[in-house]
């Protein structure tokens, strides 16, 4: 009785386990090999939406600065406890001249991320301090006011 017990166990779990790997991607797909499509000094603005379609994000001071990215996650192991993790993270940043031909183009993958120093200082912003303060004690004054009535 124990072995049929333990063979239906097996038999359920084993079933609903995939063979193929759930991969889900954001942004635009197979970023390094459509990459090597663009040409600098030669490739256009018209080239690169054919080749990419609209940016992801455009520079905040020029439209002359383009940025498409590529993420992909995958669901972990067993031993990971099917939790997702990151395999890829491109990002290509594209820069045009006024008349709209690539100057340059820049490449970032995960392994490059991973090299990037960041600041550890923290800016303090007074004005949302002050912000909190004064809404937590209008609503003390709210509530005073309303148990007076």
């Amino acid at each position: 009785m124990k072995k049929i017990v333990y063979l239906l166990l097996i038999l359920l779990f084993t079933s609903n386990c995939q063979g193929e790997k759930i991969v889900k991607t954001h942004g635009i797909a197979y970023l390094e090999k459509r990459e090597k499509l663009l040409i600098v000094n030669t490739s256009n603005k018209n080239d690169v939406v054919n080749i990419f379609g609209q940016p992801s994000t455009k520079g905040m001071n020029s439209d002359n600065l383009w940025i498409y990215i590529e993420r992909t996650m995958t669901k972990g192991k067993l031993l990971k406890l099917g939790r997702n993790y990151l395999t890829k993270n491109n990002v290509l940043v594209l820069e045009f001249n006024k008349y709209g031909i690539l100057e340059k183009k820049k490449l970032s993958s995960l392994d490059d991320m991973k090299e990037i120093k960041f600041a550890k200082s923290i800016t303090e912003n007074e004005i949302r301090k002050q912000n909190f303060v004064y809404s937590f004690l209008s609503s003390v004054r709210q509530k005073m006011e309303n148990k007076k009535k």
